[in-house]
């Protein structure tokens, strides 16, 4: 593996090794990247997967470069083209980092670069490593990955680690999605042709109520209001709250996740219940991230 622009990219093989990997990393630090240098280039405000990469390298020995906000503090500013920033960042660094609000960004960017590339989450596109961090919450929190029945909650059309996790999941037996959105939000068409593609079956409803009590597992979600219009975040959001009284109809074992942040979607009440996970799941972010950073670059020095 050289780039990670998709979750596409992955085998469930390759995906055992990186959650083994994982698993041996938590609470871990090591020297392995030792003189590497990681450039983190965010188009957009991020806080757990800057981060979340930037702290990873750190553990694993290896040095960062940081752009916090690409827009008004690079030479894009300048009239610089994605193209050409890359292309200059090949001479600073061992591997790119990318966030960006274009669609696609990530793929013109791995086209030009000769060191690795990893997709932080381009527009309404993918975020591959949030879903990676998803899947390896659901499997070390349940302790499986087949035969897990999925409620997906609130902005399905525009949520980009969403559409991520469902191509992961296309890779697993007996998956169900029970796919909870207002009708102006739900899931796109593409994703709901490759799931029937991979036998990953899946319901949509309104009912968020019905859907918690079945669930193994809760994806809640924000409305993003930077991706919505005014008139569509006006009328849907605030729709889907995950309330005390919720999370204790769920069934017992099963697990709320947001990949945050969060904004009034979870109340705080919910954060001491048994199946609240979400804090708990940036932690697994953090050793997922050491892991594909450590496999991407250790190959590389083979």
């Amino acid at each position: 593996m050289h780039h990670v622009t998709k979750t596409q990219q992955f085998t469930r093989s390759s995906l055992d090794q990186l959650f083994e990997l994982a698993s041996k990393l938590e609470n871990k630090a090591d020297d392995s990247l030792k003189g590497k240098i990681l450039a983190s280039l965010y188009y957009e405000p991020s806080t757990r997967t800057r981060f979340s990469f930037e702290s990873a390298m750190m553990r694993l020995g290896g040095n960062v470069l940081t752009v916090e906000n690409a827009r008004e503090s690079s030479s894009d500013v300048k009239g610089e083209t994605l193209e050409d920033t890359i292309r200059v960042m090949n001479c600073y660094a061992d591997i790119i980092i990318l966030r960006h609000p274009e669609e696609g960004a990530a793929d013109r960017a791995a086209k030009v670069s000769k060191i690795p590339v990893i997709n932080a989450g381009d527009g309404t596109g993918q975020h591959p490593t949030q879903a990676l961090l998803d899947l390896y919450t659901i499997h070390r929190e349940l302790g499986r990955t087949d035969g897990v029945t999925i409620a997906v909650v609130g902005n399905l059309k525009y949520y980009r680690a969403a559409r991520s996790l469902a191509y992961l999941l296309g890779k697993y037996k007996d998956i169900h999605l029970t796919l909870v959105s207002a009708p102006a939000l739900r899931m796109r068409d593409d994703i709901k042709a490759y799931l029937k593609r991979h036998d990953v079956t899946f319901d949509e409803t309104e009912d968020m109520h019905a859907a918690m009590k079945t669930a193994d597992v809760v994806y809640q979600t924000r409305m993003q209001k930077e991706w919505m219009s005014p008139e569509e975040f006006k009328t849907l959001s605030g729709k889907y709250i995950i309330t005390r009284k919720l999370a204790d109809s769920m069934k017992k074992g099963a697990i709320i996740i947001h990949p945050l942040p969060r904004v009034g979607e979870i109340m705080p009440e919910v954060d001491d219940s048994p199946h609240a996970v979400y804090f708990k799941q940036v932690g697994y972010g953090h050793s997922v991230r050491m892991a594909l950073l450590k496999t991407i670059l250790t190959a590389k020095q083979k």
